[in-house]
């Protein structure tokens, strides 16, 4: 009897236990592919933010970051999201036009070679555009579009229409060249050996020996470097510039969880998110971690000029120079 109490009273605590952490509150966050894989921030910020806040962090991974936006756009106010994470400046003004996103609130301390007065977009890391070739394969390289569009190497660039960096790179051009920009691309078609989804397949392809270089950043030579010890992948100083992304995270206005998503939203500029970004997403932190940057960081192109259009100029814009991008590839 008194076995059979005992037993009784283990399976109401266990069920007891159960029932708690079932009631944890469950904080969806969603953002693009290559921040949740196994080599990326995902998991590292997952554990440090459910280490302190008591609840389940669930990323969802959709695709690059403007499949992203479009999920969001779709979805609506019926998203099950809490927090987006993934957009840039280039995206922002759409994603602040729908609505969907709220005011964060937050007056963080930022390292970004841009002022940032946005309301509702907190950036967690930034970087320039570039295009990175293998210097063992390679020896003289372009050093603008011009000179890219005339040489015979091939590149692989991401779709503008659902990649961040395929819209940088679009907008990069136009931003240089201005009304010339449809010539550029018609130059450059012929250097194109395919156009991808997102980041992750174009660098793949690369990295397989399809193309002699890659749309990726200045700072994805410094993943080689560090986790490799690979010296031979370099990015191409371009001397018209190169254009400048900050990415950032959301909280979405008709989150469930608005303290929670609060909370992580402060959480995104603490120096326990910032110092995961160098060695993981391979991109300068929106705030430097008091450790500082790993050292290869130190041999990395700087562009001599940044470019960016303010998030509403790239909106207003971004129809015309896609229009120009898919005239020249059809040609």
């Amino acid at each position: 009897m008194k076995q059979s109490l005992m037993l009784a009273g283990f399976l109401a605590t266990t069920a007891a236990c159960a029932a708690v952490a079932q009631e944890k509150p469950v904080l969806t966050i969603y953002t693009y592919d290559s921040f949740v894989s196994d080599w990326g921030p995902g998991p590292a910020i997952k554990t440090a933010f459910e280490s302190d806040c008591a609840c389940e962090v669930r990323f969802v991974s959709a695709g690059d970051g403007a499949a992203l936006l479009a999920r969001l756009l779709i979805e609506g106010a019926d998203s099950p999201a809490d927090v987006v994470l993934g957009l840039d400046t280039n995206l922002t003004a759409d994603a602040a036009a729908s609505g969907l996103v709220a005011p964060h609130g937050q007056t963080p301390d930022l390292d970004l070679p841009v002022a940032w007065t946005d309301p509702l977009f907190v950036p967690y890391d930034w970087g320039y555009f570039a295009f990175v070739y293998d210097r063992s394969k390679t020896g003289s390289v372009p050093a603008d579009f011009e000179a890219l569009a005339a040489s015979e190497l091939k590149i692989v660039i991401e779709d503008p229409r659902s990649s961040t960096p395929g819209l940088g790179l679009l907008l990069w051009v136009k931003e240089a060249y201005g009304d010339r920009a449809a010539d550029i691309w018609a130059g450059l078609a012929d250097n194109i050996v395919t156009v991808t989804p997102g980041w992750s397949e174009a660098y793949g392809l690369f990295l397989n020996g399809e193309a002699d270089a890659v749309l990726s950043y200045t700072t994805s030579p410094a993943y080689h470097l560090i986790a490799e010890g690979d010296d031979t992948k370099a990015a191409m100083p371009f001397d018209e510039g190169h254009y400048l992304q900050v990415e950032v995270a959301g909280k979405l206005a008709n989150t469930d969880q608005p303290e929670l998503a609060d909370r992580f939203m402060a959480f995104v500029t603490s120096d326990a998110f910032q110092q995961v970004i160098p060695e993981t997403n391979w991109m300068y932190p929106a705030r430097t971690p008091e450790a500082g940057l790993p050292e290869g960081f130190g041999t990395l192109v700087t562009p001599q000029k940044a470019l960016l259009l303010a998030p509403e100029d790239a909106r207003s814009i971004r129809e015309k120079a896609l229009a120009e991008w898919q005239t020249a590839l059809s040609q």
